[in-house]
C-alpha cells in the first residue's frame, strides 16, 4: 500500500493538515487499510524532505497545512500512469504457512487448509454484505464508488484465494501415502525380463 502517493493524490486536490488527509484516506478506501496520525505525519515529513510536499501555513487552532509542490504532482502522475509491479510479488503470509507446514513433520497441513478456508468464507461473506450496502448509497458519492471498487477487488482477491485453497487440498490428497502419483518414480527398477537402462552420466 503506497500511503505516501495516496497523501499526494488527497493534497493534490487542497492543502491539508494530517488529521484531515487520515479521515479522507480512510473515507476513501472504507478504512480497509487504517492509518494513524504518526504515520500520516512521518510521510509527510518524508514527502517535504523530497521536495513533493510544503507547509502551507497554519489555521487558528494550530493545524499546520501541507501543499503539494509542482514536483509532487510529476510524481503524483507518474504513479497514476506507471503498473503497479508484478514481478517481484509482496511475501504472502498464507502462501509461506503452507510452503512451511508441508515441510515441517507433524503439521497437520488439511487441517491449515480447512481453517483457513472457513476464515476466507466468513470474510466473502463479510465483503459481499458490505458490497451490498455500498451499492444502496449514493451512487454519485466519488467516496462511495472508491470503496465499492476496493470491496470488489477485496472480494475476487478472497474467492482467488479460496480456490487456490480447494486446490492445495486436492494436491495434499494426491500427495498422500497409497494415492498413485500421475508422475513415473525417478527411481523405478527395470522390468522382469528387461534389461536395465544404463545411465549416460
Amino acid at each position: 500500500m503506497s500511503i505516501r502517493h495516496g497523501l499526494l493524490a488527497l493534497l493534490d486536490q487542497g492543502p491539508r493538515y494530517g488529521y484531515q488527509l487520515r479521515v479522507e484516506f480512510e473515507s476513501r478506501t472504507g478504512a480497509t487499510w487504517p492509518l494513524n496520525v504518526g504515520q500520516v505525519y512521518t510521510t509527510l515529513g518524508r514527502l517535504e524532505r523530497d521536495g513533493l510536499v510544503a507547509p502551507h501555513g497554519e489555521d487558528e487552532e494550530g493545524h499546520l497545512f501541507y501543499a503539494v509542490t509542482e514536483a509532487g504532482r510529476a510524481e503524483l502522475r507518474n504513479w497514476f500512469e506507471t503498473p503497479v509491479p508484478r514481478n517481484s510479488p509482496p511475501r504472502d503470509e498464507l502462501a509461506i504457512k503452507l510452503a512451511m507446514a508441508v515441510t515441517v513433520p507433524g503439521v497437520d497441513v488439511a487441517a491449515v487448509v480447512q481453517s483457513q478456508r472457513r476464515h476466507s468464507m466468513k470474510a466473502l461473506q463479510d465483503y459481499t454484505r458490505l458490497k451490498g450496502q455500498a451499492l444502496n448509497g449514493d451512487e454519485g458519492r466519488q467516496e462511495d464508488l472508491a470503496w465499492l471498487l476496493v470491496l470488489e477487488q477485496l472480494i475476487f482477491q478472497t474467492e482467488a484465494e479460496i480456490r487456490w485453497l480447494d486446490h492445495c487440498e486436492t494436491r495434499l490428497a494426491q500427495r498422500r501415502p497409497g494415492v498413485q502419483s500421475a508422475e513415473p518414480p525417478q527411481a523405478a527398477e527395470a522390468a522382469p525380463g528387461r534389461p536395465k537402462r544404463r545411465s549416460r552420466i
